[in-house]
């Protein structure tokens, strides 16, 4: 690497800059890895702990270049005024900044003739191929998410059902109930589940609909569950679509649809295949079993979303395998979650978390698949 790299940041909610230190944070700081140097600006509450558990090579409290850039007639300077004068005195003139890089700060670099490039993601290429303990902290995420699923889905097949709504012991089982169930469950677990999906019936048409009110049979419900592991800070990420009692012959179709559309996109991940030509395979798949996508009453029916995204630091990250070509390489960690949703009728998606090998993929998701409970 022959560049300066900068990140100003928090790295609680920004993922490259938990990569490149990991040190977390729940306050802005700077970060700049030159050729030779990784290297952290911190504030005095901070510096401390930031010497003894971020993995770089220097730490510098901010005060010293917030007290250069005074001298230097300054009257208040803040964060900018004191990265200008680190930069000065370290002969620095160009930096490489991710998307995400604050405008403020951009501008602000750009008026005191520092060149600011913007590098699109990723702006870490070593991020896309995870090493070993990275898949091990997915996979130990994975684990305690399919605990916490379990957790769920058992409440489900055990409710009594009373005029169509499920009742579990003795009250209505909402949306929100799961919910919770599942919540508390990932935080004993050392996780933190953040807008988990159960959405039932005309609600699970919406992919992202988080779902509300009663849960009732016959109808589909979708649990989607991708919390973030508090120590590693990686992701899983876990969808079943579940039916209390007997489903309509309707859903059983479309759930045999998504699921041998799932296999397909299983058996075409591997290194070197392309993104665009699985998600083609997998829509063509869906299509065989007679579920057309498109635009109805102004809003879209079928498939209609990606067959898959990276997952790591971000719960979404690159690669993707949808419309936007991309090549997948041994080392990815991508899902496979395709879905059908029509009105009327409900939602049906499935989602496991896989490694890409180079001659297939590795499946990181152990949970069974069953509709009917």
């Amino acid at each position: 690497m022959r560049e300066t790299r900068l990140i100003i940041g928090a790295s609680e909610n920004e993922a490259n800059l938990f990569y490149a230190t990991h040190f977390l944070a729940p306050d802005a700081f700077v970060f700049v890895w030159t050729p030779d140097e990784k290297i952290l600006l911190m504030s005095d509450l901070e510096v401390d702990r930031a010497r003894s558990q971020a993995q770089v090579d220097t730490v510098l409290p901010i005060r010293t270049y917030e007290e250069r850039a005074k001298a230097a007639g300054v009257a208040r300077p803040g964060m900018l005024d004191s990265l200008c004068a680190f930069l000065t005195e370290r002969g620095i003139n160009r930096v490489v900044v991710p998307g995400s890089f604050p405008i403020e700060y951009g501008d602000g670099l750009r008026e005191r003739a520092i060149d600011v490039q913007v590098r699109r993601e990723p702006f870490f290429e070593e991020r896309l191929v995870k090493l070993p303990a990275e898949v091990d902290a997915i996979t130990r995420a994975m684990r305690r998410t399919e605990a916490a699923l379990n957790t769920a889905i058992d409440a489900i097949r055990e409710a009594d059902i009373a005029d169509g709504v499920l009742r579990w012991k003795g009250d209505v089982l909402t949306s929100e109930r799961v919910r919770h169930l599942i919540g508390a469950q990932l935080l004993e677990d050392g996780l933190l589940g953040q807008r988990t999906i159960v959405a039932c019936g005309e609600a699970a048409c919406d992919p992202h609909n988080q779902g509300s009110g009663p849960l009732r049979a016959g109808q589909t419900i979708i649990l989607d569950v991708f919390p973030r592991d508090e120590e590693s800070r990686y992701f899983a990420d876990i969808t079943r679509t579940v039916v209390k009692g007997p489903a309509p012959e309707t859903v059983r179709r479309m759930y045999r649809a998504v699921a041998d559309g799932q296999a397909c996109a299983l058996r075409l991940i591997r290194d070197g295949a392309e993104g665009e030509a699985i998600h083609r395979e997998v829509h063509a798949t869906m299509e065989r079993h007679g579920f057309r996508t498109g635009e109805v009453g102004g809003r879209m029916e079928g498939f209609f979303h990606g067959t898959g995204h990276g997952l790591g630091l971000d719960v979404h990250e690159l690669p993707r395998i949808s419309k936007v070509p991309a090549t997948l390489r041994t080392g990815n960690v991508v899902t496979a979650e395709p879905g059908l949703y029509y009105s009327g009728v409900g939602g049906v998606r499935l989602e496991d978390v896989v490694v890409v090998t180079e001659n297939g993929c590795i499946n990181l998701t152990a949970y069974p698949k069953e509709l009917e409970v």
